[in-house]
């Protein structure tokens, strides 16, 4: 497999505060790679960095080899990190097809100008994101909602409806801050299958999640953070049975009973 997104080295200093501690990490091109820890283990810390949000203090991080840490947030978007966040960011008032049109907006050649007079180049955009956006819905099964208002659609369904606009953005990888935060079990479980389809569609997907259930069903690789630090990575039996994950995050015995099912 090839790396698609590294880290090596990289910590972040918050004044006095070590957030991140020399992490190293390597997904690969097709993995569901999912970062655990405990609250406060710097988790969203990390993603901040991989998605630009944040400078690292120490070290790098490189997509498909070439640095791209200190490069502003659009830049890394282009090159092909798309994220989610922990609270929905939906435009609640608009069809889901138009909020997915907007996660084109930054591979159009649409300006302020165009937009207010409506130019040829306006329509010609117009037109092709609105194919492209239909083709992303039909692909991900989320057709039928198209022209749905967003804020009606279930908590689950708004949940896919992000992931989808994320995909507009035609990204090599897709990094999703906890998307099971929140929902049922019912609403889980159909998020893990929406996710594990996004897989065999060939998406590579980097994913922080609380419900360790979640995480040892669908990812193939897991990186475990405490105090900023890594403690352990590897496949989900590795990270089941490893001793300081064990006394970390889930108490003695707690992760052999919720990790199967």
């Amino acid at each position: 497999m090839a790396a698609l997104l590294e880290a090596k080295g990289v910590s972040k200093i918050f004044g006095g505060l070590v957030a991140v501690d020399n992490v190293d990490m390597t997904v690969n091109k097709g993995d569901i790679f999912g970062i655990i820890g405990p609250n406060g283990a710097g988790k969203t810390t990390f993603f901040n960095i991989c998605t630009g949000f944040y400078t690292p203090s120490q070290g790098a991080i490189y997509l498909e080899g070439q640095k791209i840490s200190g490069l502003p947030c659009d830049q890394i978007a282009k090159k092909g990190i798309a994220r989610t966040f922990q609270n929905i960011q939906l435009f609640k008032y608009m069809s889901v097809l138009d909020n997915v049109k907007i996660g084109f907006h930054i591979n159009t050649r649409t300006n302020l100008f165009d937009a207010i007079v409506h130019s040829k180049t306006y329509k010609n955009d117009e037109k092709i994101i609105k194919e492209k956006g239909y083709a992303i819905l039909e692909e991900v099964g989320l057709s039928k909602y198209a022209d749905t208002m967003a804020g009606n659609l279930p908590y689950g369904v708004q949940r896919k409806v992000e992931i989808a606009r994320a995909l507009a953005l035609e990204p090599k990888i897709l990094l999703l801050d906890e998307p099971a935060a929140g929902m049922n079990p019912n609403e889980t479980d159909s998020l893990m299958q929406f996710m594990l389809m996004l897989k065999e569609k060939g998406h590579t997907i980097t994913v922080i999640e609380h419900d360790m259930k979640f995480v040892m069903n669908s990812c193939n690789h897991i990186l475990v953070l405490n105090f900023g630090q890594k403690i352990c990575e590897g496949t989900p039996d590795a990270v089941k049975n490893n001793e300081q994950v064990k006394e970390a995050y889930f108490g003695k015995g707690i992760i052999a009973a919720r990790g199967t099912n």
